[in-house]
């Protein structure tokens, strides 16, 4: 009956969205009606599903497909294929290009066309790469006369991702033999000159993620049936292999590198086996080529790749640091972040969580949302906070170690932590593991593992889970008993029930009174022992007390190196109080007589073997594998903004001056800029706008577009008019020029009133808020700030165990359209709340004065927001989502459902997506505000989705797992070095389809609260580059898992000397600018002054800029005693730089230098 009631709730769901759609476009409309925009209608198609998207999307190329067959019959593929088949796309770009959906001008548009409609179902109709990825086709001459297929491709070809942009190469084979065109034939110089771009490609402009050998480059670009090309997109030229007739640049290209390196040669593994099943049937079979190619290629790898079992210390994630950014932890150092399976509210998905104490005792560097790259399984994560997991170990300037399991704690101590020796848990879910094909790494003993093994000991002993046989035989409570077994994460037993139940049950010791005696030598072991013989041990009754140990430095820094939690008292004695006491006490028996000479005389060379087989207690290795890390980018959530933060897309022209402002422009009387040109025939006068600023009157265009010179304080009185106002803000920020291919501009009046409210436009005329992406499944209405009766008008009536909703505590399973916005008070940037609370502000003004309608939003406070909808949109992509608002986190995070974010086509790895209202993107989106150059249509929302279909997104999202518990045969399995899928847990993959595919995600893990720890990262907020690179340093120094003086050497070559070389390179090729006005100069005029201006001229790179990093790069090797060949980089650099500044004689020793 839940479900049921649950299934109709959900059809509520759906229909209410696309009501409030529904009404948002016929608004909408009617204000466009009125001709005050570029398009009387609104310029975004809303598409219902995946079919129509790709349609939508395509049609901003061509037009004329809008309205056709083409999603019915993407429809009926489907029903014959399945949902997101690779034949639905080969059939359907084939049939395109026939012309059985609209008619071409000619054969080159219409097989372009197929290639677009493929690529575009490939893509789910999200990306822009069809647009501009895919640039155009080309036919060219095989050296016998015949015709062959040229693709020309650009560097957006990326946002298709790997697989996709292969099969784009293969779509396009398919249609060249279907239409009989033939194939390619590479000449030795065109192989060659492929290869060199290759290398160059990656070696002088970026880094490909996959570098085919020259071995596999040759194989491939003599086999592939086209050829793969593109327009230049570098100023550098290739270094050999020029002036090639068939290859139409000497530039490098960044299109066919990518294709090539990162989506055919990286991809054919995993395209092979699926291309090999379906090729006789699309006459494919000379495609089987890549059989031989995955061959050649896993030989290449063999060389390079070890056959032992097990993990090896990875150093990628660490190459690229950047100066003020911390690393967390050294390629599998121990004391780092210790991996921890599972996923919480708000993990998984690419996203991680660490405990909150551990944020705080990193200087507040690591906040929710901020991005670390990671050792494994993959490249990035978002970080967010579960207090569940394990948190950090301490050593404390009293020489004292702490164990930090709190918020609380964790803000009282953490002035005074003198080294970290733990920094705590890292949880990454089975999915990410999964999704990445990375064999799983060994995991430490934990809570949920302990769990397991004392209800499998239970079920051995008695049949089942007896918990009153179990109190009988040790004489304590059922109720306890099974509360330890349930609420396993915060219920800890006290040491002597630890030790009862780890003797009863056969099973190892509870994970909270285990160390890391995996981590220590044999003779660091021993010589704690030696120490221990004079041991003073205290009772209180028949408890143990306390364990007092006169002051040893190598017995002491073994109890760090364990993570033994003990007190130093004055600088003398080592105190082990209570649990800790009484565990140590049981396990090591060091008060029976010759206990040191019964470890001692072992042969056995492992530490935790040693006492396994000395100790009555069983013990667990604790450890398990140390993740690598480091910060890459802070947090973000804050209103996006174009260059000069310009309010409206109005050129103000050089008038403007430097702060492009319409009061600029008006104190001078005019701007000079490029315009269309429209006739009022009610006035007969030309204007620059679709509607007569005098007569309120729609006009007619005369020309496409020229240079003129309006007289802008006749343009602004009359749009005050117009729009009832004679009070306007003291500063109106338009733009330089447009970029647009017609120079359309924006209604200014638009930019008068976002003005007024505090809101900026971007380049396609709405207003965007840009946070970091972080997934949510459940949450609780305290959490997001709304009310138990507010979220029940929202269809939120029941909890996760299917009780009514009535207390801000209980929690709920998200929607997957519904999104929590953040709302950060300790954050320097507006919040979400107000930003669009403004937003709504000027959209109502704005329909009320410039097109004379009625409010649309009437929204008092930023809480009337709750339940207005929103459009998503993820950078590189052209689809944008509607989301519907239920709260706001005290974070900076974007928190939405996974598959809300798969919609987007992005996974929570660190990456950001943006939210404008709806009705701001329905109102003011136009196309053709869009920059006329290449990678335009990426980031615009020129088609929008109106409900989520789970079948419709982005396929990673289908590895999340969604068990409310991992069994006890994957921790094993961990232990071996197994694949993932060698164990069954169930991913969302498992239920999609299912009538309740929503209702029955789980996580492993609670969280009190998402909005726990820190929420600002302190790197936003430190002043200085010199602060942040002192507390870089800082916490290199404090951290016990970091090497601080690889830091120093790391940053000294990736960033500093990068910085210093490359602002001495540029200061030989500068530019200089008039302190005044926007004028620059290559070479300044022989007055010495702005021609424009008669203002002096100031150099663009100055100085300063070149020699900020210098002494502090040099204190820092001298600090940590770099290697002498990069003293000697640095010296030389200094010699350069004081060969073109002077040496500065009298400068203050100690100047500039930050350490030392």
């Amino acid at each position: 009956m839940f479900f049921l009631c649950q299934m109709m709730q959900e059809e509520n769901y759906t229909s209410d969205i696309i009501k409030k759609i529904e009404l948002a476009y016929s608004v909408a409309n009617a204000a466009r009606s009125k001709g005050y925009d570029p398009e009387e209608e609104v310029n975004i198609p809303l598409a219902k599903n995946m079919a129509e998207r790709v349609e939508g999307l395509v049609s901003v190329a061509v037009p004329q497909i809008l309205n056709s067959e083409l999603p019915a019959r993407i429809k009926e593929l489907e029903a014959i294929y399945g949902k997101l088949d690779w034949r639905v796309a080969f059939q359907i770009s084939l049939e395109t290009t026939q012309e059985r959906f609209c008619k071409f001008k000619t054969q080159k548009e219409a097989i372009e066309t197929g290639i677009r409609v493929g690529l575009a179902y490939l893509t789910l109709g999200v990306v822009a790469s069809p647009l501009e990825g895919f640039v155009e086709l080309k036919f060219r001459k095989r050296r016998d006369g015949k015709e062959y297929l040229a693709l020309m491709y650009s560097g957006p070809i990326r946002s298709a991702g790997g697989t996709a942009g292969a099969l784009s190469v293969i779509i396009a084979d398919y249609i060249r033999k279907s239409m009989g065109y033939d194939v390619y034939d590479p000449n030795e110089k065109e192989i060659r000159r492929v290869v060199t771009e290759l290398y160059d490609y990656h070696e002088r402009i970026t880094n490909l993620q996959y570098l085919p050998s020259e071995k596999e480059i040759r194989f491939l670009v003599s086999n592939i049936p086209v050829q793969i090309d593109g327009d230049a997109s570098e100023d550098i030229e290739v270094s050999n292999y020029k002036d090639i007739e068939r290859i139409g640049t000497n530039k490098i290209r960044s299109g066919p590198c990518l294709v090539l390196g990162e989506c055919i040669a990286q991809k054919a593994a995993k395209i092979w086996p699926q291309l090999k099943k379906l090729s006789q049937e699309f006459g494919l079979e000379h495609w089987s080529f890549l059989q031989e190619f995955v061959q050649l290629q896993k030989g290449v790898k063999a060389k390079e790749k070890s056959a032992k079992k097990g993990i090896t210390p990875v150093y990628t994630y660490i190459q690229d640091l950047v100066a003020g950014r911390p690393v967390l932890t050294h390629p599998l150092g121990v004391g780092g972040f210790r991996l921890r399976y599972g996923r919480c509210r708000t993990s998984g998905y690419s996203a991680s969580a660490i405990h909150p104490a551990t944020m705080i005792i990193l200087n507040n560097y690591i906040a929710i949302g901020t991005q670390l790259k990671i050792e494994r399984p993959g490249k990035a994560t978002a970080i967010t906070v579960c207090d569940s997991i394990e948190g950090p170990i301490v050593k404390l300037n009293d020489n004292s170690v702490v164990r930090i399991n709190s918020e609380q704690k964790a803000r009282e101590v953490s002035k005074s932590i003198k080294e970290i020796l733990f920094l705590g848990d890292l949880l990454i879910s089975y999915g990410d593991f999964f999704n990445r094909a990375h064999t799983l790494a060994p995991a430490g003993y934990c809570e949920e593992w302990w769990s397991l093994e004392a209800e499998k000991a239970m079920i051995n002993l008695f049949g089942s889970l007896d918990y009153d046989k179990l109190s009988q035989l040790t004489n304590i409570g059922a109720e306890y008993f099974k509360k330890l077994t349930s609420d396993y994460f915060f219920e800890k037993p006290d040491a002597k029930t630890a030790i009862t139940l780890s003797k009863v049950l056969k099973i190892p010791l509870h994970p909270y009174y285990t160390h890391h005696w995996k981590t220590i030598s044999k003779e660091e072991f021993l010589a704690l022992l030696k120490w221990f013989v004079s041991a003073k041990i205290e009772f209180d009754g028949d408890n143990l007390n306390k364990i007092i140990l006169q002051k040893n430095e190598l017995g002491k820094r073994t109890l760090e190196l364990l993570g033994v939690p003990h007190l130093f008292i004055n600088n003398e004695f080592t105190i082990i109080e209570k649990d800790d006491a009484e565990i140590l006490h049981e396990l090591l028996k060091f008060d029976e007589e010759n206990f040191y000479e019964r470890y001692a005389n072992s042969e056995i060379e492992d530490v935790l073997d040693i006492i396994n087989s000395n100790s009555a207690i069983k013990i667990d290795d604790k450890s398990g594998t140390f993740i690598g890390a480091r910060m890459v980018r802070p947090e973000k959530a804050k209103i996006r903004k174009l260059d000069g933060d310009p309010h409206t897309i109005f050129p103000v022209g050089r008038e403007g001056g430097k702060m492009r402002s319409f009061q600029n422009a008006m104190a001078i009387g005019y701007v000079e800029a490029e315009f269309p040109s429209y006739f009022c025939d009610n006035c007969k006068r030309e204007t620059v706008f679709g509607v007569c600023e005098q007569c309120d009157k729609k006009t007619k265009k005369a020309n496409s577009y020229k240079t003129q010179r309006i007289d802008i304080n006749y343009y602004f009185k009359n749009i005050l008019k117009k729009i009832n106002t004679q009070q306007y803000p003291d500063l109106i920020k338009g733009v330089r020029g447009t970029s647009n291919r017609n120079h359309i501009p924006e209604h200014f009046a638009k930019g008068i009133l976002r003005a007024k409210y505090n809101v900026y436009v971007n380049r396609d005329g709405t207003t965007r808020y840009d946070m970091t992406q972080l997934p949510i499944t459940h949450f609780k209405p305290k959490e997001i700030g709304t009310g138990v009766e507010e979220l029940k008008t929202l269809g939120y009536d029941k909890d996760i165990h299917g009780f009514e909703l009535i207390s801000p505590e209980q929690i709920l399973e998200l929607k997957p359209q519904d999104i929590i916005l953040p709302k950060c008070e300790d954050a320097p940037e507006l919040g979400a709340d107000k930003v669009l609370h403004n937003l709504s502000l000027f959209i109502d003004e704005l329909l009320t004065s410039l097109y004379s309608l009625k409010k649309f939003y009437n929204i008092n406070s930023e809480k009337d927001l709750i339940g207005h909808l929103v459009v998503a949109l993820a950078p590189h992509t052209s689809a944008g989502i509607i989301g519907r608002i239920i709260g706001f986190s005290k974070t900076q995070g974007f928190f939405a459902h996974p598959l809300f974010h798969a919609a987007t086509r992005r996974d929570c790895d660190g990456d950001e997506a943006s939210v404008t209202l709806l009705m701001d993107t329905l109102l003011n989106f136009s196309r053709q505000f869009l920059p006329g150059s290449r990678g335009s249509t990426q980031d615009a929302p020129l088609v929008l989705t109106s409900i989520l279909n789970p079948s419709e997104v982005d396929d990673m999202v289908f590895d999340l797992d969604i068990v409310q518990r991992y069994p006890i045969e994957f921790y094993e399995a961990t232990r071996n070095y197994e694949m993932p899928w060698n164990i069954k847990i169930e991913r969302f993959a498992d239920i999609l389809n299912s009538k309740n595919q929503y209702l029955r995600i789980g996580y492993t893990h609670p969280v009190t609260n998402i909005n726990m720890g820190v929420k600002c990262s302190s790197y936003k907020t430190l002043p200085s580059m010199e602060d942040k690179l002192k507390g870089q340093m800082e916490l290199a120094d404090k951290i016990r898992a970091v090497d601080a003086a690889d830091v120093a050497r790391l940053v000294i070559e990736k960033h500093l000397l990068r910085d210093i070389k490359g602002n001495l390179r540029k200061f030989s090729m500068q530019q200089f600018r008039c302190s005044k006005c926007p004028e620059k100069y290559r070479r300044p005029p022989l007055t010495g002054k702005c021609l424009a201006c008669g203002s002096r001229l100031i150099f663009t790179v100055s100085e300063g800029t070149i020699t900020k990093y210098l002494e502090p790069a040099i204190s820092l090797s001298e600090k940590y005693n770099l290697p002498p060949y990069l003293k000697q980089v640095l010296e030389l650099t200094k010699d350069r730089v004081e060969g073109v500044f002077g040496k500065e004689m009298d400068k203050q020793e100690g100047l500039g230098r930050w350490f030392g």
